[in-house]
């Protein structure tokens, strides 16, 4: 039989693979896998429910998140969020390459009061590089160097502190996402918290209720706002609108359905909150560079 380095790569690197969706073996413990890759192999398009943490050791790595591809240099940090389409292209043979790569679900801390908000901060992807942001950086790196530790040279308590340090590093993110343009005013500085805790509560609104049709006046009312001036802090801290916020967490949902072989491209889009299969089609397709028809064929390949 010949020896075939890439099947070699995949069935250590991504053991369960239906059409371009993973199902994360978490071997060591149940919900985190971290591994020192330095194959020169690229990984295939594909999503999991894991968010996934890349932070190249030496040479170069490369994500590719909806045709873009993002270039990581020694020490940069990406994290890819649950449910994101994405593959991963290394460097050539000749050039070698290692990096640390850590699926984390991060459904494990969603139950602690704000995390679940933080989330939809990190999407579509995070990049944080080491000559952009040098102190951020190295505080992560450090934390991630930590986690890698435990996990190798485990001992006493060794998952529980692993989780307990992928909380800080996911704090750590949110504290210095949330900071950024601060000034030194107590005033404004309290007002910022409390606009940060009405809006994780409207964010965590949005993801229960997603399917349903919600109404911006119904989340201005949780968030106690005005509705125009609850669309314009809205958009101010997520970057996007509340509409394409409400949207793409749909999207999110009717990923999970389109991979389902009993459920039709129509029924995943009206249990998804869609009004029309027109218009879920063309959101569907501006967003995730297919349409569904393809994206349920993605799937069903190599089942």
């Amino acid at each position: 039989m010949t020896y075939c380095p890439v099947c070699a790569y995949y069935i250590t690197m991504i053991k369960i693979l239906n059409g371009i969706h993973e199902t994360v073996d978490y071997n060591l413990f149940s919900s985190i896998k971290i591994y020192l890759n330095r194959e020169a192999e690229d990984y295939p398009l594909h999503w999991h429910p894991a968010a996934e943490i890349i932070m190249p050791l030496k040479n170069n790595y490369t994500v590719v998140i909806n045709d873009i591809s993002y270039t990581l240099d020694e020490g940069d940090i990406f994290i890819i969020p649950p449910g994101t389409l994405h593959h991963l292209i290394s460097p050539p043979p000749h050039l070698g390459g290692e990096r640390l790569i850590i699926l984390f679900d991060y459904g494990l801390i969603c139950n602690i009061n704000g995390t679940d908000a933080l989330l939809s901060t990190l999407q579509p992807y995070t990049l944080i590089r080491c000559d952009e942001y040098p102190e951020l950086n190295g505080m992560l790196r450090s934390l991630l160097e930590e986690v890698y530790h435990e996990y190798t040279h485990q001992t006493t308590f060794t998952e529980a502190l692993i989780y307990s340090l992928m909380i800080r590093f996911f704090v750590t993110i949110g504290r210095a996402s949330f900071d950024t343009g601060k000034n030194d005013s107590d005033s404004i500085s309290d007002k910022q918290h409390e606009y940060i805790e009405k809006f994780m509560t409207v964010s965590s609104y949005i993801n229960d209720h997603c399917t349903e049709n919600i109404s911006v006046d119904t989340l201005a009312d949780i968030a106690g706002f005005s509705r125009f001036h609850f669309s314009r802090l809205f958009k101010q801290f997520y970057g996007v609108s509340c509409h394409e916020y409400l949207i793409r967490k749909r999207i999110d949902y009717v990923e999970m359905l389109l991979i389902r072989p009993d459920i039709s491209i129509t029924e995943a889009a009206m249990r998804s909150g869609f009004g029309s299969i027109s218009s879920f089609n063309r959101v569907f397709k501006e967003i995730k560079r297919c349409t569904p028809s393809e994206y349920k064929a993605l799937n069903r390949k190599n089942n």
